[in-house]
């Protein structure tokens, strides 16, 4: 099995609620960047995605290009959240290739548990894959990462 963990494109400033920041038009650049090499290079059968309006206009990039693809919305995968039970909620999605779309510092997190190494930062949608038999901390080896153009 594969678990492709994707932080969300740039987003604009903090004007408003951090569950309601957009992305900014590069922000939707970046997103189609790591879509399109997501969906080049593997087959993803189900999308997880947060709930902030950032991680779902993000995943709409995905979506784009696989369109067949189901998705689900899961609470607990915010920026706050607990990467733990975030990933035992994971664990029980029936899936081949699961593409999870979140943000830091939960994605570092949940990437830091699955192969049991020290959390490393995610640049903006950023996608790394990982494989392993079962969902279960230090069971997965990272295969691939994709970092689509970042601002300077």
């Amino acid at each position: 099995m594969k678990i492709i963990l994707v932080r969300h494109g740039q987003a604009e400033d903090e004007t408003r609620p951090d569950s309601a920041r957009q992305l900014t038009d590069f922000g939707q650049q970046q997103a189609a960047q790591t879509a399109e090499y997501v969906a080049t290079h593997y087959q993803p059968d189900y999308f997880l995605v947060s709930p902030y309006d950032r991680a779902q206009q993000t995943l709409a990039a995905f979506q784009s290009r696989l369109p067949k693809v189901p998705a689900a919305v899961q609470e607990n995968i915010t920026p706050s959240d607990d990467a733990r039970k975030a990933l035992i909620d994971i664990a029980d999605i029936e899936a081949e290739c699961l593409v999870v779309v979140c943000h830091m510092s939960i994605v570092a997190n949940i990437a830091g548990l699955l192969t049991g190494d020290y959390p490393e930062s995610f640049s903006l949608a950023e996608a790394r894959v990982f494989e392993m038999e079962f969902v279960m901390s230090g069971m997965a080896k990272e295969i691939d990462r994709f970092v689509p153009d970042q601002p300077y």
